[in-house]
């Protein structure tokens, strides 16, 4: 278990920096979407080098691909805003600000998914102690951005 938290901490760290990457390599290539479509096949080569490693390749039959539910299709379209936003606002806004907004906003969500079941998570319910977890976070997000 410890090693899942340490690798989620390694992605935490790596949502940090990946802004200020994404966003040099626009101002390097003086075409912000031509670097996210960089951006984005790294990603696919590196998530394929990782299925050949660990031995998860090839497709899934027709009967699998059915059982898809339709939001599950759009997990690509959410990478792809992610990373049109790291070009547009991360070096506007600094990378504090940014990934502050980012995080709360994804752990506001992640209270609501949790306590609605949405999108396959287990119900959670968004008790006092979680909801005050959520409001904390907005306001460290604004000390962070008025700061």
């Amino acid at each position: 278990m410890l090693f899942l938290y340490g690798f989620a901490l390694l992605a935490g760290i790596a949502t940090a920096i990946e802004p200020g990457q994404n966003a040099g390599l626009a101002k390097s290539l003086a075409r912000p979407l031509l670097a996210g479509v960089v951006s984005l096949v790294v990603s696919i080569a590196t998530i394929s080098a990782a299925m050949l490693v660990t031995g998860q390749y090839g497709l899934p039959g027709l009967d699998r691909l059915a059982q898809v539910p339709w939001w599950a299709w759009l997990g690509g379209l959410m990478s792809a805003g992610l990373t049109m936003a790291q070009l547009a606002l991360s070096k506007r806004i600094g990378a504090a600000t940014f990934l502050g907004l980012i995080v709360t906003a994804g752990v506001v969500t992640s209270i609501l998914l949790d306590h609605f079941g949405l999108v396959g998570f287990k119900v959670h319910e968004a008790g006092l102690w979680r909801v005050l977890g959520g409001a904390l976070m907005i306001g460290g997000v604004g000390l962070v951005a008025g700061f």
